[in-house]
């Protein structure tokens, strides 16, 4: 009886005890071993690369589940753009597999949508992901402590620095955080440019610790995201 409702694996089909058989899981693009602990770029040891040494961003940390590559990428564009939901859960727990274990933060944060775009799109994908991330590690969520107050046109396709243009003076948050350790959570980070200004207005608030929690990561010269 327990075989009809075994699952099936999300990309080949086949039975599995989880989102993906086995083989489908060791194929997707896991992170290497050795990366930036801030910025989650591949690196020849795990430590912090030139950038983040020479240029800190406002926050202190990135935590991603894959690389931004097949088959991950088409899974983000159909949560994102097809509103299939059921990958949300999927998605999230990837990434919370990848939290090691250590100090939790106080709160996540999801990336807010501005409401234009969410009454387009009807849901904030980075929300989707978060309110699981936030059941399956305990930690509370803040969905609504940020706003997005500028419908800043798209970062894809723009170099780091017009991003940083682009998205500057975005958010708003009039929430308290003295103190507290936060954690944002969001599908892709490319260049940073956008988690970096949300973490800015969050340090403004006086959260003393930003985590950066995504589900890929864009390697450099590969499709770029949004983020």
């Amino acid at each position: 009886m327990q075989a009809l409702f075994k699952k099936q694996c999300l990309l080949c089909g086949v039975a599995s005890e989880g989102d993906f058989c086995a083989p489908c899981h060791d194929s997707l693009p896991h992170l290497t071993s050795h990366h930036c602990v801030v910025c989650a770029l591949p690196l020849a040891t795990t430590s912090v690369c030139g950038a983040c040494l020479a240029n800190p961003p406002a926050f202190d940390r990135s935590v991603a589940a894959v690389n931004y590559a097949f088959p991950i990428d088409a899974l983000l564009q159909s949560l994102k753009y097809r509103a299939n939901l059921a990958i949300a859960p999927v998605l999230a727990h990837l990434l919370t597999r990848r939290l090691d274990g250590g100090a939790l933060p106080d709160f996540i944060v999801p990336m807010p949508l501005h409401s234009a775009r969410l009454r387009e799109r009807g849901f904030n994908q980075a929300l989707e992901i978060a309110r699981r991330v936030s059941k399956t590690s305990g930690v509370p969520l803040l969905p609504d402590v940020c706003r997005r107050i500028r419908n800043t046109p798209s970062q894809t396709g723009l170099p780091w620095k017009a991003r940083e243009k682009n998205i500057r003076g975005a958010f708003t948050c009039e929430t308290n955080l003295l103190g507290k350790r936060i954690a944002i959570v969001d599908d892709v980070m490319t260049t940073g440019a956008t988690l970096n200004e949300l973490a800015k207005v969050l340090r403004k608030c006086g959260a003393n610790h930003v985590s950066a929690w995504m589900v890929a990561r864009t390697l450099p010269g590969t499709h770029s995201g949004t983020s």
